[in-house]
């Protein structure tokens, strides 16, 4: 059989793919092709539609029933002029996947002829089953309306013939049932808070924008390997499998010379990316062996979502045709580095200023600094929900590994805004200040107008790190969708800054000067929030005591995580802000707690089925090569065999403990499922899953990996780590 694996493999990595094709002209030229943009919209739409379209998309108003007509008909002629036959509206459920429901424009007519429609009611909603997504008890199998509706500041586009409408998804009784509506809203208030607190700076900032860079890491596998394992076909990771004896340790993949088959393709998603407007602009080789990465340049958060969940779409699509598998599992391989999704996050106002990058003047740097510094504020008060936004069973695999964050939040700001916060502090300490302090005061301000975005060096090892001109959330999973922490994100931010600027006022009404106002809160936040701030090794153990002596939470338990999005305080910050209340809330909290200890039910599953039918016989088959052996060597030298066959009989020996271990400790993973499956509480049931079963497939894995060093190579009939870790 494993003749047959290398043939197979050695054959495909030969083929030519006569279906995969790149443009031969400039990027540029073809770059939003098939998306029904800004430019496409005022070629297709009447004046005064177009301009109610985009005044309804920048101040977040609804758009007339009217006008959604005339929006579908020049919607349908632009799809149609470009070979679309359907339409769908495409959105995000509570699954990290995307959805979609297409219908054709064809209608029929009675007399037998017919015609192309799609109407503005269909444009703005669509009705589908909410019962069949994850809802979390909000919807009963006997209630199955649930409804799709269009977000227009999302521009629709064309995937294989069928134009594609990004939208919500709400419950019939108005509960949100994605990811995407309580991001808008998320981005909505943050805009409101940042622009009451920037029009302390300049009175000309009206808008403020959430930007987002993401960073997808990703594995590849070949097919034919991938179809061979059905823990990577079922699971999305090996439930088995000991280390290849070498992987990453000489750290020659990073960065590396990208195999040609892989570029291929990338070159082939990456011009379907182009033509749907994802502006990707890096990729490379990852730290592990068959890892790598893709990066765009930033966007408006809400569209980067977009786009980052149908270019997963789009790579495993594409993949296909070269006989490839995209792995977006975070954990697939053991003893490599997993892979992460980082969030890159900012805020840009509608003057062209990036709040978070430091400025030249004495005031745009205390612009700077309050945005800064409110932002360690709020993820020192909600740093732990900020790590449950991320954390999920197949999450849990990578962080705290010495390869991903810890699941503590910490803040990294660097040796340069460190030694300012620090300043601060400690200079502005009266609560009276004189005329000369105050002017000591601004002066020091005034002489760090030179904050250079580089200066100082990137931590790798914290979760929420200042990278000069943004906060890179690196904790998110790759398999994730990046709503879910943009949500909290958001929302904590826009609490501090809401609370900020009513501070500053207070003290303003109360005869204090702005600038000074604004320095003694900025102060008082430095001083709350200084336990968030760490700038040494997060990967190390003496952080994570160091965290406890700060009294920071460390939540590396899934399920337990899951209940920071039900405590008080999260339900409270969410209901101020109309983001999601507390039955949302409950609903997700059910999902997450679901959809946990379904995957961990499936791998137990797997790895039982593969424990008996592959690895238990396999070890029988090379136990009796062995037996014969030492019969047949028993035979020809009577008086010597025990001598001779000592190192057979161990390993006999050892095969039968091993055997019998998987056999012992797989009968009790079932006994534990069952009791589980018995509980009626998903949250119980989740918690039984992580402390009674989960625990069985990691030993389970010890004696299958020991297992596989000892038979024959040729009996084993599972492709191992050095063959699926190699692409040729």
């Amino acid at each position: 059989m494993a003749r047959l694996r290398f043939n197979a493999m050695g054959e495909i990595s030969r083929r030519k793919n006569k279906e995969v094709s790149f443009p031969d002209e400039k990027i540029s030229n073809y770059f939003n092709a098939d998306v029904f943009n800004k430019e496409q919209m005022r070629q297709y739409l009447p004046k005064d539609v177009y301009e109610s379209v985009i005044t309804a998309i920048e101040e977040g108003r609804r758009i007339d029933r009217k006008v959604a007509d005339q929006v579908a008909l020049g919607m349908k002629t632009w799809a149609m002029e470009r070979g679309a036959t359907h339409y769908t509206h495409w959105f995000q459920p509570l699954n990290d996947s995307t959805a979609e429901k297409h219908d054709s424009f064809f209608e029929p007519i009675w007399d037998g002829g017919s015609f192309e429609a799609f109407r503005g009611d269909v444009l703005v909603q669509q009705e589908s089953d909410a019962s069949s997504f994850p809802n979390g008890g909000l919807r009963n199998t006997f209630e199955a309306r649930g409804y799709s509706a269009w977000d227009p500041s999302s521009p629709a586009f064309i995937v294989d013939q069928t134009i594609c409408i990004p939208s919500i998804f709400v419950a019939y009784t108005g509960e949100a049932l994605d990811f995407k509506t309580p991001l808008l809203k998320s981005l909505t208030v943050l805009d409101k808070a940042a622009v009451d607190v920037c029009q302390l700076f300049d009175k000309d900032v009206n808008k403020v924008v959430t930007t987002l860079g993401w960073e997808q890491e990703y594995f590849i596998v070949d097919e034919a390997l991938f179809n061979a394992r059905p823990d990577l076909a079922q699971c999305g990771r090996t439930l088995m499998g000991h280390i290849a004896a070498k992987d990453q340790q000489l750290d020659d993949h990073y960065w590396g010379a990208i195999p040609e088959r892989v570029v291929c393709f990338m070159k082939d998603f990456e011009a379907k990316a182009y033509r749907l407007g994802i502006p990707l602009k890096t990729r490379h080789n990852e730290v592990a062996p068959n890892q790598f990465e893709c990066a765009p340049m930033f966007e408006e958060a809400n569209i980067a979502v977009d786009h980052n969940t149908l270019l997963m779409t789009i790579m495993r699509r594409t993949a296909a045709k070269h006989k490839l598998k995209v792995l977006f599992h975070e954990k697939p391989f053991m003893g490599v580095n997993g892979s992460g999704k980082h969030c890159n996050w900012s805020l840009a106002t509608n003057t062209g200023v990036n709040l978070l990058a430091p400025g030249k003047t004495p005031k745009t740097n205390i612009q700077f600094l309050t945005f800064f510094v409110n932002a360690l504020k709020a993820a020192h008060d909600y740093g732990t929900l900020m790590m449950a936004s991320i954390a999920n069973e197949t999450n849990s695999h990578r962080l705290g590994g010495g390869e991903a964050p810890p699941a503590i939040l910490s803040v990294f700001s660097g040796t340069t805004i460190n030694a300012i916060l620090d300043s601060i502090e400690a200079k502005v300490s009266d609560k009276k200040l004189s005329p000369d302090k105050k002017t000591e005061i601004k002066l020091d301000i005034g002489k760090i107008p030179e904050i250079l975005l580089d200066n100082t060096d990137r931590n790798r090892t914290s979760p929420f790190a200042f990278t000069g001109n943004r906060f890179e959330f690196r904790a998110t999973g790759s398999s994730s969708n990046c709503a879910m922490p943009l949500i909290v994100i958001n929302t904590a931010i826009a609490k501090q800054l809401t609370q900020f600027k009513i501070e500053v006022d207070l003290l303003i009404e109360s005869g204090t000067k702005k600038d000074e106002a604004i320095l003694q809160i900025i102060r008082k936040y430095i001083i709350e929030s200084k336990n968030i701030r760490f700038e040494g090794n997060g990967y190390g153990k003496e952080w994570i005591e160091e965290a406890t002596r700060r009294g920071l939470k460390n939540i590396s338990n899934v399920p337990l995580a899951f209940k920071e999005y039900v405590t008080d305080e999260s339900i409270a910050l969410f209901g101020e802000f109309g983001i999601l209340n507390s039955t949302e809330l409950h609903a997700r909290y059910e999902v997450k707690n679901e959809m946990f200890l379904k995957k961990v039910q499936i791998e137990s599953r797997v790895l039982g089925d593969l424990a008996a039918n592959h690895i238990i016989p396999t070890a029988i088959k090379y136990q009796n090569v062995l037996i014969d052996n030492v019969k047949g060597i028993k035979e020809i030298f009577p008086t010597e065999w025990e001598l001779m066959s000592s190192e057979e009989i161990k390993t006999i020996k050892t095969i039968s403990d091993l055997v019998k271990s998987i056999r012992e400790e797989s009968f009790l993973m079932v006994e534990a499922r069952k009791k589980w499956n018995c509980v009626d509480c998903i949250s119980e049931k989740a918690m039984g899953y992580e402390t009674e079963v989960r625990p069985y497939i990691s030993s389970i894995r010890i004696y299958i990996d020991k297992l596989e060093l000892i038979i024959d190579d040729r009996l084993w009939t599972l492709p191992k780590y050095r063959e699926l870790m190699q692409i040729s």
